[in-house]
Protein backbone atom coordinates (compact mmCIF):
# COMPACT_ATOMS: atom_id res chain seq x y z
CA UNK A 1 0.00 0.00 0.00
CA UNK A 2 1.29 3.44 -0.85
CA UNK A 3 2.42 5.49 2.11
CA UNK A 4 0.05 8.43 2.51
CA UNK A 5 1.45 11.73 3.68
CA UNK A 6 0.60 15.40 3.50
CA UNK A 7 2.25 17.53 0.88
CA UNK A 8 1.92 21.22 1.44
CA UNK A 9 3.57 22.35 -1.79
CA UNK A 10 0.86 21.04 -4.11
CA UNK A 11 -1.91 22.65 -2.08
CA UNK A 12 -0.28 26.07 -2.27
CA UNK A 13 0.65 25.64 -5.93
CA UNK A 14 -2.98 24.83 -6.68
CA UNK A 15 -4.03 27.83 -4.60
CA UNK A 16 -1.93 30.12 -6.79
CA UNK A 17 -3.15 28.47 -9.97
CA UNK A 18 -6.78 28.71 -8.87
CA UNK A 19 -6.33 32.41 -8.13
CA UNK A 20 -4.81 33.05 -11.54
CA UNK A 21 -7.75 31.20 -13.06
CA UNK A 22 -10.22 33.52 -11.27
CA UNK A 23 -11.57 30.71 -9.15
CA UNK A 24 -11.23 32.15 -5.62
CA UNK A 25 -13.82 29.86 -4.07
CA UNK A 26 -12.09 26.85 -5.54
CA UNK A 27 -8.78 28.05 -4.15
CA UNK A 28 -10.19 28.33 -0.65
CA UNK A 29 -11.51 24.79 -0.84
CA UNK A 30 -8.21 23.44 -2.12
CA UNK A 31 -6.05 24.91 0.64
CA UNK A 32 -5.73 22.43 3.46
CA UNK A 33 -6.39 19.32 1.40
CA UNK A 34 -4.01 16.47 2.02
CA UNK A 35 -2.68 14.73 -1.06
CA UNK A 36 -0.56 11.67 -1.47
CA UNK A 37 3.14 12.08 -2.11
CA UNK A 38 3.99 9.88 -5.04
CA UNK A 39 7.23 8.07 -5.64
CA UNK A 40 9.19 9.49 -8.57
CA UNK A 41 9.20 6.24 -10.46
CA UNK A 42 7.42 2.98 -11.20
CA UNK A 43 3.82 4.23 -10.87
CA UNK A 44 1.97 2.45 -13.65
CA UNK A 45 -1.50 3.04 -12.18
CA UNK A 46 -2.85 6.40 -11.05
CA UNK A 47 -2.59 6.50 -7.23
CA UNK A 48 -5.39 9.09 -7.18
CA UNK A 49 -7.81 7.12 -9.35
CA UNK A 50 -11.42 7.59 -8.21
CA UNK A 51 -10.50 10.38 -5.78
CA UNK A 52 -13.14 13.09 -6.25
CA UNK A 53 -10.98 15.80 -4.69
CA UNK A 54 -8.12 14.94 -7.05
CA UNK A 55 -10.50 15.19 -10.02
CA UNK A 56 -11.75 18.58 -8.81
CA UNK A 57 -8.23 19.93 -8.25
CA UNK A 58 -7.13 18.55 -11.60
CA UNK A 59 -10.01 20.41 -13.22
CA UNK A 60 -8.88 23.70 -11.66
CA UNK A 61 -5.35 23.07 -12.86
CA UNK A 62 -6.53 22.06 -16.33
CA UNK A 63 -8.68 25.16 -16.82
CA UNK A 64 -5.80 27.40 -15.73
CA UNK A 65 -3.01 25.75 -17.71
CA UNK A 66 -4.46 23.64 -20.53
CA UNK A 67 -7.83 25.04 -21.60
CA UNK A 68 -6.34 27.65 -23.95
CA UNK A 69 -5.45 24.84 -26.37
CA UNK A 70 -7.75 22.02 -25.36
CA UNK A 71 -10.89 23.89 -24.34
CA UNK A 72 -12.43 24.11 -20.88
CA UNK A 73 -14.27 20.83 -21.48
CA UNK A 74 -11.13 19.10 -22.86
CA UNK A 75 -12.77 18.41 -26.21
CA UNK A 76 -10.10 20.36 -28.14
CA UNK A 77 -9.95 23.46 -30.32
CA UNK A 78 -10.13 22.58 -33.99
CA UNK A 79 -8.62 25.84 -35.28
CA UNK A 80 -5.23 25.06 -33.71
CA UNK A 81 -5.42 21.30 -34.21
CA UNK A 82 -5.53 20.62 -30.45
CA UNK A 83 -6.96 17.13 -29.95
CA UNK A 84 -10.06 16.04 -28.09
CA UNK A 85 -8.68 14.64 -24.82
CA UNK A 86 -11.92 12.98 -23.80
CA UNK A 87 -11.39 10.26 -26.42
CA UNK A 88 -7.85 9.24 -25.43
CA UNK A 89 -8.79 6.05 -23.66
CA UNK A 90 -11.41 4.96 -26.17
CA UNK A 91 -9.67 5.81 -29.44
CA UNK A 92 -6.02 5.33 -28.54
CA UNK A 93 -6.25 2.80 -25.70
CA UNK A 94 -3.84 4.86 -23.62
CA UNK A 95 -3.09 3.80 -20.08
CA UNK A 96 -3.14 6.37 -17.29
CA UNK A 97 0.66 6.15 -17.21
CA UNK A 98 0.92 7.01 -20.91
CA UNK A 99 -1.27 10.08 -20.40
CA UNK A 100 0.91 11.03 -17.40
CA UNK A 101 4.05 10.81 -19.58
CA UNK A 102 2.50 12.94 -22.36
CA UNK A 103 1.55 15.68 -19.89
CA UNK A 104 4.95 15.65 -18.21
CA UNK A 105 7.20 15.21 -21.27
CA UNK A 106 5.13 16.81 -24.04
CA UNK A 107 5.12 15.51 -27.62
CA UNK A 108 8.18 16.22 -29.73
CA UNK A 109 7.50 18.00 -33.00
CA UNK A 110 4.14 19.39 -31.86
CA UNK A 111 2.92 22.42 -29.93
CA UNK A 112 2.41 20.21 -26.86
CA UNK A 113 5.23 21.29 -24.51
CA UNK A 114 6.66 19.50 -21.47
CA UNK A 115 5.44 20.69 -18.05
CA UNK A 116 7.13 21.08 -14.69
CA UNK A 117 4.10 20.15 -12.58
CA UNK A 118 4.80 18.01 -9.54
CA UNK A 119 4.08 14.33 -9.96
CA UNK A 120 1.00 14.63 -7.77
CA UNK A 121 -0.32 17.50 -9.90
CA UNK A 122 0.14 15.47 -13.09
CA UNK A 123 -1.83 12.59 -11.56
CA UNK A 124 -4.53 15.10 -10.60
CA UNK A 125 -4.73 16.15 -14.26
CA UNK A 126 -4.94 12.50 -15.32
CA UNK A 127 -7.74 12.00 -12.77
CA UNK A 128 -9.67 14.96 -14.17
CA UNK A 129 -9.24 13.82 -17.76
CA UNK A 130 -10.29 10.31 -16.84
CA UNK A 131 -13.42 11.71 -15.15
CA UNK A 132 -14.51 13.60 -18.28
CA UNK A 133 -13.21 11.06 -20.76
CA UNK A 134 -14.75 8.10 -22.49
CA UNK A 135 -13.17 5.06 -20.88
CA UNK A 136 -13.81 1.37 -20.58
CA UNK A 137 -12.66 -1.53 -22.70
CA UNK A 138 -13.66 -1.06 -26.32
CA UNK A 139 -13.60 -4.07 -28.65
CA UNK A 140 -12.42 -6.60 -26.11
CA UNK A 141 -10.37 -9.24 -27.97
CA UNK A 142 -12.37 -12.43 -28.27
CA UNK A 143 -11.32 -15.32 -26.04
CA UNK A 144 -12.87 -18.48 -24.59
CA UNK A 145 -15.45 -17.34 -22.04
CA UNK A 146 -16.01 -20.94 -20.91
CA UNK A 147 -12.34 -21.20 -20.02
CA UNK A 148 -12.64 -17.77 -18.44
CA UNK A 149 -15.43 -19.00 -16.15
CA UNK A 150 -13.22 -21.86 -14.98
CA UNK A 151 -10.23 -19.56 -14.46
CA UNK A 152 -12.38 -17.02 -12.60
CA UNK A 153 -13.68 -19.72 -10.28
CA UNK A 154 -10.16 -21.03 -9.67
CA UNK A 155 -8.31 -17.73 -9.24
CA UNK A 156 -10.79 -14.94 -8.51
CA UNK A 157 -14.14 -16.05 -7.09
CA UNK A 158 -12.86 -16.66 -3.58
CA UNK A 159 -12.43 -12.90 -3.14
CA UNK A 160 -14.25 -11.20 -6.05
CA UNK A 161 -17.83 -11.19 -7.29
CA UNK A 162 -19.36 -11.05 -10.73
CA UNK A 163 -23.01 -10.05 -10.39
CA UNK A 164 -23.99 -11.75 -7.11
CA UNK A 165 -21.66 -14.75 -7.20
CA UNK A 166 -18.29 -14.84 -5.45
CA UNK A 167 -16.49 -13.46 -2.43
CA UNK A 168 -16.53 -10.08 -0.72
CA UNK A 169 -12.90 -9.65 0.35
CA UNK A 170 -12.07 -7.88 -2.93
CA UNK A 171 -13.98 -5.46 -5.19
CA UNK A 172 -16.99 -6.51 -7.23
CA UNK A 173 -15.76 -6.93 -10.82
CA UNK A 174 -19.14 -6.69 -12.54
CA UNK A 175 -18.41 -3.25 -14.02
CA UNK A 176 -14.62 -3.52 -14.37
CA UNK A 177 -14.87 -3.41 -18.17
CA UNK A 178 -16.91 -0.21 -18.09
CA UNK A 179 -14.61 1.64 -15.70
CA UNK A 180 -11.10 0.67 -16.76
CA UNK A 181 -8.94 0.34 -19.85
CA UNK A 182 -7.52 -3.04 -20.76
CA UNK A 183 -4.03 -1.75 -19.92
CA UNK A 184 -5.16 -0.67 -16.45
CA UNK A 185 -6.91 -3.98 -15.78
CA UNK A 186 -3.79 -5.87 -16.83
CA UNK A 187 -1.59 -3.68 -14.62
CA UNK A 188 -3.89 -4.25 -11.63
CA UNK A 189 -3.55 -8.03 -12.08
CA UNK A 190 0.24 -7.90 -12.49
CA UNK A 191 0.85 -5.26 -9.80
CA UNK A 192 -2.11 -5.32 -7.38
CA UNK A 193 -0.28 -3.34 -4.68
CA UNK A 194 0.38 -0.38 -7.00
CA UNK A 195 -3.15 0.90 -6.45
CA UNK A 196 -5.50 -0.47 -3.81
CA UNK A 197 -9.14 0.47 -4.23
CA UNK A 198 -10.71 2.47 -1.42
CA UNK A 199 -12.39 0.12 1.03
CA UNK A 200 -9.93 -2.72 0.39
CA UNK A 201 -6.82 -1.54 2.20
CA UNK A 202 -5.06 -4.50 3.81
CA UNK A 203 -4.73 -4.35 7.60
CA UNK A 204 -3.61 -6.47 10.53
CA UNK A 205 -5.44 -6.40 13.87
CA UNK A 206 -3.85 -7.43 17.17
CA UNK A 207 -6.39 -7.66 19.98
CA UNK A 208 -5.78 -7.41 23.70
CA UNK A 209 -7.12 -10.98 23.90
CA UNK A 210 -4.22 -12.21 21.75
CA UNK A 211 -5.94 -12.52 18.35
CA UNK A 212 -3.92 -11.75 15.22
CA UNK A 213 -6.30 -11.04 12.31
CA UNK A 214 -5.79 -10.03 8.70
CA UNK A 215 -8.40 -8.39 6.54
CA UNK A 216 -9.44 -5.23 4.71
CA UNK A 217 -10.46 -1.99 6.39
CA UNK A 218 -14.06 -0.94 5.82
CA UNK A 219 -14.78 1.84 8.31
CA UNK A 220 -12.90 3.74 10.99
CA UNK A 221 -13.68 6.56 13.39
CA UNK A 222 -12.04 7.98 16.49
CA UNK A 223 -13.19 5.12 18.71
CA UNK A 224 -13.68 2.01 16.57
CA UNK A 225 -13.10 0.34 13.22
CA UNK A 226 -14.58 -2.41 11.09
CA UNK A 227 -12.83 -4.92 8.86
CA UNK A 228 -13.74 -7.86 6.67
CA UNK A 229 -11.38 -10.61 7.75
CA UNK A 230 -9.81 -13.24 5.48
CA UNK A 231 -12.73 -15.55 6.35
CA UNK A 232 -14.92 -12.82 4.79
CA UNK A 233 -16.66 -12.00 8.04
CA UNK A 234 -17.45 -8.40 8.97
CA UNK A 235 -15.92 -7.67 12.37
CA UNK A 236 -15.98 -4.57 14.58
CA UNK A 237 -13.42 -3.55 17.21
CA UNK A 238 -13.09 -0.79 19.75
CA UNK A 239 -9.72 0.92 19.53
CA UNK A 240 -8.93 0.45 23.20
CA UNK A 241 -9.35 -3.32 22.68
CA UNK A 242 -7.20 -3.73 19.55
CA UNK A 243 -4.32 -2.25 17.56
CA UNK A 244 -4.89 -1.64 13.83
CA UNK A 245 -1.85 -1.71 11.52
CA UNK A 246 -2.05 -0.87 7.82
CA UNK A 247 -0.20 -3.16 5.40
CA UNK A 248 1.65 -1.90 2.34
CA UNK A 249 0.90 -4.94 0.21
CA UNK A 250 -2.48 -5.89 -1.16
CA UNK A 251 -4.03 -9.15 -0.02
CA UNK A 252 -4.43 -9.97 -3.71
CA UNK A 253 -1.47 -11.96 -5.06
CA UNK A 254 0.35 -10.68 -8.14
CA UNK A 255 -0.20 -12.85 -11.21
CA UNK A 256 2.86 -13.01 -13.45
CA UNK A 257 2.29 -13.89 -17.07
CA UNK A 258 3.75 -17.33 -16.38
CA UNK A 259 0.91 -17.90 -13.89
CA UNK A 260 -1.89 -16.23 -15.85
CA UNK A 261 -1.18 -15.58 -19.52
CA UNK A 262 -2.54 -12.64 -21.48
CA UNK A 263 -4.88 -15.00 -23.31
CA UNK A 264 -6.14 -16.46 -20.04
CA UNK A 265 -6.74 -12.98 -18.67
CA UNK A 266 -8.71 -12.15 -21.81
CA UNK A 267 -10.71 -15.32 -21.28
CA UNK A 268 -11.63 -14.15 -17.77
CA UNK A 269 -12.66 -10.73 -19.10
CA UNK A 270 -14.75 -12.37 -21.83
CA UNK A 271 -16.48 -14.39 -19.12
CA UNK A 272 -17.19 -11.20 -17.14
CA UNK A 273 -18.54 -9.54 -20.27
CA UNK A 274 -20.85 -12.46 -21.05
CA UNK A 275 -22.01 -12.81 -17.43
CA UNK A 276 -22.87 -9.14 -17.04
CA UNK A 277 -23.85 -8.20 -20.58
CA UNK A 278 -21.25 -5.46 -20.37
CA UNK A 279 -21.16 -3.04 -23.31
CA UNK A 280 -18.42 -0.48 -22.58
Amino acid sequence: MLLLQQIVTSSFTLFRIACRAYRPTSAIVLVGLCWVSISAHAQEINPLAGNARAQYAGGVLFRAQCATCHGADATGIESIDAPDLTAMWRERAYSDRQVFDIIRDGIAGTIMPPHDFTETEVWMLVSFLRSVGESGVENLPVADSGLGATLFNNHCAECHRVTNAGGVLGPNLSDVLRRNSLADITASVRQPSALITSGYKAVRVNTNAGENIQGVLKNEDAFSFQIVDTNQQLRAFRKHDAVLTEQRESLMPAFAESELSEQELLAILNYIQSATGATP
